[in-house]
C-alpha cells in the first residue's frame, strides 16, 4: 500500500464538523472547476495575493501524479512567474512527518497566496490534513491572504469532501475552508448535478456549489462572485428556507450563502 493511502486512512479517522462555523477569516477563496484557467480568474487571484512585486505565492502540486518530477513542477510555475510576484515557491511532500516540520512549512508563513493544482484530492488530504501545513494554511486566510485551487484543488475546500465516484459520490473529510458547503467541480462538463444532489440528500444542512470548468467561485465571507467562462450552480440546504432550491449563476453574478444555509431556530424566551 502506498504511504499516502495509509496516511489517508488515518486522516479519515480524525473528527470533522462540516456544519460548524467559526468567525469568517479575513481572506478569500478562489475555487476553480478545472479545465482551462481563464486569464480573468488568474488575474483576480493574483490581485487578491497582492499583485506585482508584492504577491508571495506558494504552489502545492501534491494532487498531481507529476508532483515528484521537478521539471514538471517547474514548468507549471511559469504562468505565475510571468506576472512578476515577489516570490513563487513550491511546497510538496507525501510524508505527514515532513508536513509537521516547521522548516518545511516556512514558505507558508510568509505567503500571501496558496494555489492547489489538480489531480487527486485524496493525496492532498492524506498528506496535509491535521498537520502543521493545514494550520499554516488557515493562518494565510486569517491574515487576509487567498487560497485557490482547481479541480482536486477545489474539492478540498469543503468540510465534507467529495473524494470521487460517478453516479454516487464517495465522501470524506476535507479542509473545510468554506464551512457548511460541499463543492463539486467539472460540474456541467461531467454532468455532476445528480452526484451533488445525492450528497446533499444525505446531508440536509449543507449547501451545494457546483463549479463548471474554466469558471471560478470567489468566496469572501458569505458572498460568492462568479468569474470565468461557465457557471456556478448553487443548491440551498434541505433545511434552509429555500429548501433545496437550485439556481445557476454566470460571470459577474453573486451568490449569498447566508440565504442558502439552514434556518437557525429562534430561541425561546
Amino acid at each position: 500500500m502506498y504511504p499516502y493511502r495509509i496516511a489517508f486512512a488515518l486522516a479519515l479517522s480524525l473528527a470533522w464538523w462540516p456544519t460548524v462555523r467559526s468567525a469568517d477569516p479575513a481572506g478569500a477563496l478562489v475555487i476553480v472547476g478545472g479545465g482551462k484557467f481563464p486569464t480573468a480568474v488568474r488575474a483576480e487571484f493574483f490581485k487578491l495575493a497582492g499583485g506585482p512585486g508584492k504577491a508571495r505565492i506558494v504552489v502545492i502540486p501534491t494532487a498531481s501524479e507529476t508532483a515528484d518530477d521537478p521539471k514538471a513542477t517547474e514548468a507549471s510555475l511559469k504562468g505565475w512567474r510571468d506576472l512578476k510576484p515577489a516570490a513563487v515557491q513550491v511546497v510538496h511532500t507525501r510524508e505527514r512527518k515532513a508536513a509537521d516540520d516547521p522548516a518545511f512549512t516556512a514558505p507558508l508563513r510568509d505567503a500571501t497566496a496558496v494555489w492547489f493544482g489538480g489531480g487527486d484530492q485524496n493525496k492532498i488530504i492524506a498528506a496535509y490534513r491535521g498537520t502543521l501545513v493545514e494550520k499554516e494554511l488557515r493562518k494565510v486566510l486569517d491574515r487576509g491572504g487567498v487560497i485557490g485551487g482547481t479541480s482536486a484543488g477545489a474539492a478540498i475546500m469543503s468540510g465534507l469532501m467529495i473524494q470521487g465516484g460517478t453516479a454516487e459520490a464517495r465522501t470524506g473529510p476535507g479542509f473545510g475552508f468554506v464551512p457548511g458547503v460541499v463543492v463539486d467541480q467539472h460540474f456541467v462538463a461531467r454532468d455532476r448535478i445528480g452526484r451533488l444532489r445525492g450528497v446533499l440528500g444525505k446531508n440536509p444542512t449543507l449547501v451545494g456549489l457546483g463549479v463548471d470548468e474554466a469558471t471560478a467561485a470567489v468566496v469572501r465571507g458569505d458572498t460568492v462572485t462568479v468569474l470565468g467562462d461557465g457557471t456556478v450552480t448553487a443548491i440551498a440546504a434541505r433545511s434552509a428556507a429555500a429548501a433545496g432550491e437550485e439556481k445557476v449563476y454566470k460571470a459577474g453574478e453573486k451568490i449569498d450563502l447566508a440565504a442558502l444555509r439552514p434556518v437557525t431556530p429562534a430561541k425561546s424566551r
